[in-house]
C-alpha cells in the first residue's frame, strides 16, 4: 500500500517505493528515533520532570507579598476607623471629656497624610513609562466621577462658608476650627483630581503602598463622613438641657438643636456669622455624599491593586433619551410635585406660632406625598421585573469588583430605612394605629419596605445583565470573479459584462435599503429605560427631602413617646444617613442600568 494518500500507486507491492514514499518512511523513522530518546533521557533523569515541591515558586512568593499587603492595608484601615469612631461619639456627648478640637486635630492629620500620599502617586504615575499598564473599564464610569466633582465643589463652597463663619469666633475660641476647613479644602481639590485620573488604575508597581495608601484614603473618608453625619444629626435631633422650655415649643423645634461656637460668652464679631451658618448646613449632604462617593471609588482602586484586567473590549455605551417619553415626563411631575410639597411642609413646621392642626395638616401632606411616590416606584419596579422575565440576555460571568461594591453597597445601605420601618411598623401596631397620622404612617412604613425588596431586585437583576448589543445589518459582496465549477472565465466575464448594473440606481438601491432598516428601540429596551428613569428621578426626590431637613419621625411623636425619646433618636441618626447613601446610590445604579438597556 502506498503511503503517500495525495497520489496513491502499487510502489510498496512492486517492491521499488516512490520519491514521496521513501520521504514519508523517513519522516517516520526520524519522529519515532527522537520520541524513544525522550523516553530514555526521563528514565534516566529519575523523574527529574516532575516539579519539586520544597522549592518555592516566584508565583507563590508574590501571593505572599500580596497576603501581606492586605493584611497590613487592612490593620490600618481599622485602627483609622475605630480610633475616629471613638472620637466621634465622644463629642456627640456633653459629659464626655472629649473637645470638639480633638476630633478635628485627628482629622487634620489623616487629611495631610492622605493628600500627601496622592500627591506621591500622581508624581509617580507622571515620570515613571508604562506605570499604569492595566485599566478596568468598569470601574469610575464617568458619571461616577462627574457626581464625585459636583459634591466636591458644594462641599468646597461649604468650607468656605465655615472660613467665614469661624473666622468671627478666633478672639475666643480655637485657631483649629478654622484650620481644620482649608485643610479640608485642599484634600477635596487634590482627591477630586486624583481620582478623576486615575480611578480606572490597576496598580502594578509598589503595590503594598498603594494598598496601604488607598486604605487610608477609604478610612479617611469614612471618618469625615462619620464626623459630618454625627454634626448633621445633633443638628437636626438634640433635645434642649433646659426641659421647662420643651412644653412652650411645638413639634420639630423641641429637638432642633443649633451647634453652637465655644460658650455662651463667645461672641461672633461680625453680623454674617448666622447667615454663613444656615448656609453651609444645607451644604452638609453633599459633603456627606461626597465622602461616601470618593470611599466607594477607593475600595474599588484597593480591589484592582495588582489585578491583570481582561483585555476584551468594553463596550461603549452612549447617553440618549430617544424614543423615551412617559418615562422622564412622569419622573420630572413627580419631582416638582414632591419639591412643592417639602417646601410648604418645612415652613410650615418652622413656624414657631403655628398651632397643632396646621403641624398635623403638614406632616399629612408629607405622607400623602411619600406614599404615592414609593407606591408608583413600587409598580414601576414589577413592570421592570416583569420586563427581565422575558428578556433572553445573559448573565454576566466575569468577575469585577465594581459591580460587587455597587450591590453590597446597596443592600447594606438600604438596611437603614428598612430599620426605620420595621420601627415604626411594630411601634403603629402595638398602639392600634389609631388616628389618620398614625394609619398614614402605618400605610407608608409598608409600602416603604416593598418599595425597597422590589428595587433592589430591579437593580440587582439589571447590573447582572450583559448590555443589549444592536444589530446591524451586513452586507454581503460576491466576488463575480471566482470561478464556479463548470465555468470558463471567459464566459464569467461575458455574461458580467451583460449583466452589469447601472451604477447610480445601484447606490441609489443601497442607501434605500440602510435607511428602510435604521435600528430602533425594542419594546423591551423602551419600557426598561422608561421605568429607570422614572425610578431615578424618585430616588432623587427621596434623597432631597431627607437630606435637606425633612425629619416626619420627630414630627409625628408617636413613636417618640412609644419607644421614648433617647432609644428613637439613636435610630433614627443611625438609619437615617444610610437611607440618604441609600438613594443616591440608587441614583447611580439605575443610570448604570439605564445605559446598559
Amino acid at each position: 500500500m502506498c503511503l503517500n494518500t495525495g497520489h496513491p500507486c502499487n510502489c510498496l507491492t512492486d517492491g521499488n517505493p516512490c520519491e514521496p514514499c521513501r520521504m514519508t518512511a523517513k519522516d517516520r523513522e526520524t519522529e519515532e528515533a527522537h520520541l524513544s530518546n525522550n523516553i530514555n533521557v526521563q528514565s534516566q533523569a529519575g523523574g527529574t520532570c516532575e516539579p519539586d515541591l520544597n522549592t518555592p515558586s516566584s508565583g507563590v512568593g508574590r501571593e505572599k507579598g500580596h497576603n501581606w499587603g492586605w493584611i497590613l492595608s487592612g490593620v490600618i484601615c481599622l485602627n483609622v476607623l475605630i480610633l475616629g469612631c471613638t472620637l466621634a461619639s465622644g463629642t456627640a456627648h456633653s459629659d464626655v471629656d472629649i473637645k470638639t478640637t480633638d476630633l478635628q486635630i485627628y482629622l487634620i492629620v489623616l487629611l495631610l497624610l492622605t493628600s500627601l500620599w496622592m500627591i506621591y502617586y500622581i508624581i509617580l504615575t507622571a515620570r515613571k513609562e508604562n506605570a499604569v499598564v492595566y485599566q478596568d473599564a468598569h470601574a469610575g464610569p464617568v458619571w461616577l466621577r462627574g457626581g464625585l466633582v459636583l459634591f466636591g465643589l458644594l462641599s468646597i463652597i461649604m468650607d468656605i462658608f465655615k472660613i467665614a463663619s469661624y473666622v468671627g469666633y478666633l478672639h475666643c475660641d480655637s485657631a483649629v476650627k478654622v484650620a481644620f476647613p482649608v485643610v479640608q479644602l485642599v484634600f477635596i481639590l487634590v482627591q477630586t483630581y486624583f481620582f478623576w485620573i486615575h480611578a480606572k488604575d490597576c496598580v502594578q508597581l509598589q503595590r503594598n503602598i498603594t494598598r496601604c495608601g488607598l486604605m487610608l484614603t477609604l478610612s479617611t473618608n469614612l471618618v469625615v463622613w462619620m464626623t459630618a453625619v454625627t454634626e448633621e444629626s445633633l443638628h437636626q435631633t438634640t433635645v434642649p438641657d433646659d426641659p421647662e422650655n420643651i412644653t412652650k415649643l411645638s413639634a420639630r423645634s423641641q429637638y432642633i438643636f443649633k451647634a453652637s461656637y465655644g460658650d455662651s460668652k463667645c461672641k461672633c464679631s461680625h453680623t454674617s456669622c448666622s447667615i454663613f451658618k444656615e448656609a453651609y448646613y444645607y451644604l452638609y449632604p453633599f459633603n456627606i455624599e461626597y465622602s461616601l462617593f470618593a470611599s466607594a471609588m477607593a475600595y474599588v482602586m484597593w480591589k484592582n491593586v495588582s489585578r491583570v484586567a481582561d483585555e476584551h473590549a468594553h463596550h461603549k455605551i452612549k447617553f440618549s433619551l430617544k424614543d423615551i417619553f412617559l418615562g422622564p415626563v412622569a419622573g420630572v411631575l413627580l419631582v416638582v410635585a414632591g419639591l412643592a410639597t417639602f417646601i410648604a411642609y418645612e415652613v410650615e413646621m418652622k413656624k414657631e406660632s403655628s398651632g397643632d392642626d396646621d403641624n398635623d395638616k403638614a406632616v399629612m401632606m408629607h405622607f400623602v406625598m411619600n406614599i404615592v411616590i414609593v407606591t408608583l416606584m413600587s409598580i414601576s419596579s414589577v413592570i421592570g421585573c416583569a420586563i427581565y422575565k422575558v428578556d433572553h440576555r445573559e448573565h454576566v460571568s466575569e468577575k469585577n469588583p465594581t459591580r460587587s461594591l455597587d450591590v453590597g453597597l446597596l443592600v447594606g445601605a438600604s438596611l437603614g430605612q428598612f430599620i426605620i420601618s420595621y420601627y415604626t411598623i411594630v411601634a403603629m401596631i402595638a398602639t392600634q394605629a389609631k388616628g389618620y397620622l398614625n394609619r398614614l404612617n402605618l400605610a407608608w412604613a409598608i409600602l416603604m419596605v416593598v418599595q425597597l425588596g422590589l428595587q433592589n431586585f430591579f437593580i440587582i437583576e439589571g447590573l447582572h445583565r450583559e448590555p443589549f448589543h444592536e444589530v446591524h445589518t451586513v452586507t454581503v459582496v460576491l466576488n463575480p470573479y471566482v470561478l464556479q465549477p463548470g465555468k470558463e472565465l471567459s464566459s464569467l466575464e461575458e455574461s458580467d459584462m451583460e449583466k452589469k448594473p447601472n451604477p447610480v440606481s445601484t447606490e441609489h438601491g443601497l442607501h434605500g435599503h440602510t435607511a428602510e432598516h435604521r435600528p430602533k428601540l425594542s419594546w423591551k429596551r423602551r419600557v426598561l429605560k422608561e421605568v429607570c428613569v422614572f425610578l431615578l428621578l424618585g430616588n432623587v426626590i427621596l434623597w432631597i427631602m431627607p437630606a435637606f431637613g425633612a425629619r416626619p419621625q420627630f414630627d409625628h411623636d408617636t413613636e417618640t413617646e412609644f419607644y421614648n425619646f433617647n432609644m428613637w433618636a439613636a435610630v433614627v441618626n443611625v438609619g437615617l444617613p444610610f437611607g440618604i447613601f441609600y438613594r443616591m446610590h440608587s441614583v447611580a445604579s439605575l443610570f448604570e442600568v439605564f445605559m446598559t438597556s
